[in-house]
């Protein structure tokens, strides 16, 4: 890279909390954000009933009540992260801002899929004129970049990534390269999703993705557990400012962690399934350290994109292996989602945060519900309880559907 890029704000909403140090505190602590699911459409004899919902978060507490009518829930999530974001990162406060220069790229997985649901049976059961007028716009994804473009005036690049569960990652590496190539000095990205509803439950259910460990849904997401049965949906969005590092410097910006390398890839393998040998995740993380220019073994924390499933956690690993060879044995691994549940397009987002916050404070938090260790996925996953670690360099990792790879590998921030 010739242009240094830094992460400045950063903005959640999960199911462990709609502040950044609230989220954070507990996934160190090892809390659970999964229970039973309290929505009225999920069907009665559902396989799955648990998720990581998002609980009190009014929408009318820091919008217009029209703007709310207008728009999605997934809108709702990406607009309150990005405000949290953008108000962490001070970047209002800076009096020569050049709004031109500060783009938006929120990406979303499925977007308003709720809404597209609710009027296609009114469509069919009472006709075109009681299809809402602002359908389009509630459910298509880049809705939610265009009303934080609308909110803050800022008119930089402007749209959405959409990659399944590595929308997120997508995203933020395409607001890398705007950054890179002098679109833009200032990038406002990330990802948001709310598909907790019984249509887009049955679809997962239906391919037998979804953990049924409704008994106890503290327990169900269990990344490279043996006993792990599938992933638990989630709802939620993260958000990154990130920024040319001359510009947030020029500004005194508070810094969390510098951006130093991605890469992408297809597995070119499955539209559902991952390349079984993890050689198209392979090549997403290497291709992030060789832009890095550093060796696989000054990496030493990858915070993967572990969704609990039985085969996608073994080709995780073995893409691991695959990179880093016996430093694998020597690496720190974490899954956030063993706490919040699988955020779909959000994922890479909400990961992110995570990951620049685990630089920034040494505290590495860990993978829970490690109760009998999967012989196939015997690398260092940081179980049950959080460790401390001054850690130098750190991947975060996120491949969705369709064998989509995006890797980002961030750098401790030291002044320098």
């Amino acid at each position: 890279m010739n242009r240094r890029i830094v992460v400045t704000g950063l903005g959640v909403v999960t199911s462990l909390g709609l502040e950044v140090d609230e989220y954070f505190d507990n996934l160190i602590n090892g809390k659970s954000g999964i229970s039973l699911l309290e929505i009225e459409d999920l069907d009665h004899d559902s396989p799955s009933k648990i998720g990581g919902q998002v609980k009190n978060f009014d929408a009318e507490s820091f919008l217009d009540k029209k703007v709310v009518r207008r728009t999605d829930r997934y809108t709702h999530f990406g607009i309150y992260a990005a405000q949290k974001a953008v108000e962490d990162s001070g970047l209002l406060n800076y009096s020569n801002l050049d709004k031109e220069r500060v783009g938006v790229i929120i990406g979303s997985g499925i977007g308003g899929g709720l809404q597209f649901y609710n009027n296609s049976v009114k469509f069919f059961q009472e006709g075109r004129r009681k299809v809402n007028p602002n359908f389009i716009s509630m459910s298509i994804i880049d809705t939610a970049s265009a009303y934080v473009s609308i909110q803050y005036g800022f008119r930089g690049p402007n749209y959405s990534a959409v990659s399944a569960c590595a929308s997120s990652n997508h995203s933020i590496i395409a607001s890398i390269m705007h950054i890179l190539i002098g679109d833009a000095d200032v990038m406002i990205t990330g990802g948001s999703e709310a598909s907790l509803n019984g249509l887009c439950i049955s679809g997962f259910t239906q391919i037998d993705a979804l953990s049924t460990r409704n008994d106890a849904p503290e327990k169900a997401s269990r990344p490279f557990d043996k006993n792990r049965d599938g992933f638990v949906i989630a709802e939620g969005a993260g958000i990154l400012v990130i920024e040319a590092l001359d510009h947030a410097l020029k500004r005194g910006a508070k810094i969390y962690a510098e951006i130093v390398g991605y890469g992408t890839s297809g597995d070119a393998y499955h539209h559902v399934a991952p390349c079984s040998d993890g050689s198209g995740a392979s090549i997403a993380m290497r291709n992030a350290i060789n832009m890095a220019k550093i060796s696989p073994t000054e990496v030493q924390l990858i915070n993967t994109h572990g969704t609990s499933t039985p085969l996608g956690d073994k080709a995780e690993i073995l893409a691991i292996k695959n990179v880093f060879g016996d430093h694998a044995y020597k690496l720190k691994i974490n899954s956030t989602k063993s706490m919040i549940g699988h955020t779909l397009g959000a994922a890479g987002g909400v990961e992110a945060v995570a990951v620049a916050k685990m630089l920034e404070t040494g505290k590495i938090h860990p993978t829970i519900n490690q109760e009998e260790p999967d012989p196939e996925c015997d690398l260092d996953v940081v179980p049950n309880k959080a460790i401390e670690m001054d850690v130098e360099y750190a991947i975060s990792n996120s491949f969705g559907f369709g064998g989509h790879n995006a890797s980002i590998l961030f750098r401790k921030w030291r002044g320098k």
